[in-house]
């Protein structure tokens, strides 16, 4: 097996130390750091992800395999810097005014660093208009929003109304997702997109840079 499979392996079975080490291994083995990037630590968490999708492994076995893919990246980041190796694009990720849960928005950021994004975390009870700061701080081209409770899920359009009157809707797209939320709903906000759970998340953001 070769040490890419390996970190793959490895980072699916959510062994931080081992994926850490393998890293090293394949650093001093002159593999490019975009390869051990793309072919060890993403195509880990991107068969954590189909699993996820499916039922197959749950929210803890997710989180372990994010925290084995931090290891690596620890070792990692600096190269691919000096590499010049450029992240797909750039997201900035909130629970929406009103609401207080992280669990689901933490599992998207996982997921979407898992799918080669760098990640800007907004936290919980964002104002749209932070959103909308912080995606231009960063270039980021993507905002996604969540929400847990159907009273909070309205504060979803402000977000996406906000984007609008900025004038930014052909540079920023605004994707949505939260247990009561749905297709039908981000169809009526004039959102970008809707994903029923992170995998999907992180699969929706890669067609919209793509």
């Amino acid at each position: 097996m070769s040490v890419l499979d390996q970190i793959s392996e490895s980072l699916i079975k959510g062994k931080a130390k081992e994926v850490k080490e393998l890293v090293e291994k394949a650093v001093n083995e002159k593999v490019p750091p975009a390869d051990i990037l793309n072919k060890g630590l993403l195509a880990g968490m991107s068969l954590i992800g189909e699993r996820f999708k499916k039922n197959e492994v749950y929210v803890p076995e997710v989180l372990i395999a994010a925290r084995a893919m931090k290891s690596g990246m620890e070792v990692l980041k600096p190269l691919l810097v000096s590499a010049g190796v450029e992240p797909v694009g750039t997201v900035v990720v909130g629970t929406v005014k009103g609401d207080l849960h992280d669990i689901g928005k933490n599992l998207v950021c996982m997921m979407l660093e898992g799918a080669g994004f760098k990640v800007v975390d907004a936290g919980i009870n964002v104002e749209p208009d932070k959103f909308i700061q912080l995606a231009q701080e960063n270039s980021a081209t993507i905002i996604g929003t969540s929400a847990l409770l159907t009273t909070t899920m309205t504060n979803m359009k402000g977000v996406v109304d906000a984007v609008k009157s900025a004038g930014l809707l052909d540079k920023i797209k605004v994707i949505i997702g939260g247990a009561p939320v749905t297709q039908a709903y981000a169809d009526e906000i004039g959102a970008s997109g809707y994903a029923p759970d992170a995998a999907s998340a992180a699969d929706l953001a890669k067609k919209l840079v793509g």
